[in-house]
């Protein structure tokens, strides 16, 4: 990764959003993983989250994805919709997370953000969702929609 320069780097993954704040971040945790941990990364949270451009969300995929560590990472998808499903009432993601563990089956934690957030960009979307084409309305609280299709 380091091999790449940063405009290089800016050009591969330009089709994401921030991509240029991205690029510089990632540069810069590939430094710091090959200087800090030999080149191998941290199956730790708290290592994770102590590298510049890492927080709780990044951290908690990294274990799950790579690692295969039962975590709730918690974007925007999951925050969203696990309130508007009204299984949760939080303010927070560090409140939806923490509200999550306690009504997730472990073994479901790693899968929870994986299906929220391709339901949230397909069908439960922020603005105007498609409760129309919602498999699982009947169970919806619709917590929070004002508008739908």
């Amino acid at each position: 990764m380091l091999k790449l320069s940063c405009e290089d780097l800016q050009f591969l993954i330009h089709s994401i959003g921030f991509y240029k704040n991205k690029s510089k971040t990632i540069l810069n945790v590939s430094k710091v993983i090959i200087e800090k941990f030999d080149g191998k990364v941290p199956n730790d949270f708290d290592a994770l989250i102590a590298i510049k451009g890492i927080g709780s969300k990044t951290a908690n995929l990294v274990l799950a994805e790579a690692f295969d560590i039962p975590t709730i990472c918690v974007d925007v998808h999951v925050h969203r919709i696990s309130n508007r499903l009204g299984i949760i009432k939080t303010k927070t993601t560090a409140e939806t997370e923490k509200a999550l563990q306690k009504i997730i089956s472990k073994k479901d934690w790693s899968n929870w953000n994986n299906l929220l957030v391709k339901w949230g960009q397909n069908i439960c979307t922020p603005i105007s969702p498609f409760c129309s084409k919602c498999a699982i309305k009947q169970y919806c609280k619709q917590v929070g929609v004002k508008k739908f299709r």
